[in-house]
């Protein structure tokens, strides 16, 4: 075989082969430390050196637990290059407390790379543990955790001074959903969600001694639990086919929990007088009794009356009398614009 044929038939040389690879490991704050990928475990065994310039990294002593040697070093970009040189493997634990990476190595490696002075190690991020779906919440019960502490206003505060809050917020929330801005819809339920973290993050502190302290784990545990009972079509053994069935399986399961005395019971008397009319009435229907009324009693009774009428119609009367004052409120502006 000639020179230029044993040339042809060579394995082919990987340029890259002697350069190394640089491992950039993230891993979220929101996920408790250790837990990691089985991926990240692999490569941090398999790596030459493991890299942290944060001394008090939650990861370290899971890391170092496992056998894995960790150096206490923030290299520069340059310097992190030549550890990987000879085909070295190297893995760097970005700063905790967010998603991303060092910014100061990340640039000074892009610089690196774009000077073409430098035979660039294999550059990799690789993620060691990721958000579940609603991860952020974790995020906000940190923050109110804090504010509640460090805050003079929010630190005084208490589920009684709060309570207007909450109305004003979930007034807010309604006309964000009535205009149909989905901006302002997103806005208005963090609002909303913020006054559901603050209240159970003031009864955590317990410090009125006639209320039981809980968390907003509580909570959130207390409603869990709830919806799975009511929803035994999806979690247990029941068949709901229909959206009535669903009603009625529901109803059925609340029934069991409250143990009520009266159809009346748990109605909030607080909420604005139509939507109570409708409640009224739609414990009224579903018992099966016969309450009469009387639109003669008043202009009260009338307003009762025809609530009860929209309710039977499947109409929310405080959803229609809204609607109508807002069409009611772009003619008075139209008739005002017309002057």
């Amino acid at each position: 075989m000639t020179d230029e044929a044993s040339a042809d038939h060579a394995p082919a040389v990987d340029a890259h082969a002697d350069t190394g690879r640089i491992v950039l490991l993230t891993a979220s704050h929101r996920v408790a430390p250790g837990l990691l990928s089985w991926p990240a475990w692999q490569t941090l065994h398999a790596a030459d050196r493991v890299l942290c310039a944060d001394a008090a990294h939650p990861q370290l002593p899971y890391l170092r637990e496992a056998g894995v040697a960790v150096e206490h070093a923030a290299p520069a970009a340059e310097e992190l290059v030549e550890a990987c040189a000879g085909g070295r493997t190297v893995v760097v634990l970005p700063a905790a407390g967010g998603e991303g990476t060092d910014s100061a190595l990340t640039d000074g490696l892009a610089r690196l790379a774009g000077s073409g002075r430098v035979e660039m190690p294999d550059l990799e991020l690789l993620p060691g543990s990721y958000d579940l779906p609603g991860a952020r919440l974790l995020d906000l019960v940190q923050v109110m955790d804090r504010i509640r502490v460090e805050c003079p206003w929010s630190s005084i505060q208490t589920h009684e001074g709060l309570a207007k809050h909450a109305i004003e917020e979930t007034y807010e929330l309604v006309e964000a959903i009535e205009d149909g801005d989905e901006d302002d819809l997103r806005e208005e339920l963090g609002d909303v969600l913020l006054q559901v973290v603050f209240h159970a993050r003031i009864a955590q502190d317990g410090l009125d001694e006639d209320r039981e302290a809980f968390s907003i784990d509580d909570v959130a545990g207390g409603i869990v639990d709830k919806l799975i009972h009511r929803h035994s079509h999806v979690f247990g053994d029941e068949t709901a086919e229909t959206p009535e069935d669903v009603k009625a399986l529901w109803l059925a399961r609340k029934a069991e929990e409250k143990q009520r005395d009266s159809v009346t019971d748990g109605v909030p008397l607080g909420q604005p007088g139509l939507a109570l009319a409708a409640k009224l009435a739609s414990r009224v229907r579903a018992a099966g009794l016969d309450v009469p009324v009387e639109p003669s009693g008043g202009i009260g009774y009338e307003l009762l009356a025809l609530a009860i009428r929209a309710e039977a119609a499947g109409v929310d009367p405080e959803t229609a009398l809204r609607a109508a004052a807002r069409v009611y409120r772009d003619e008075i502006r139209a008739t005002e614009t017309a002057r």
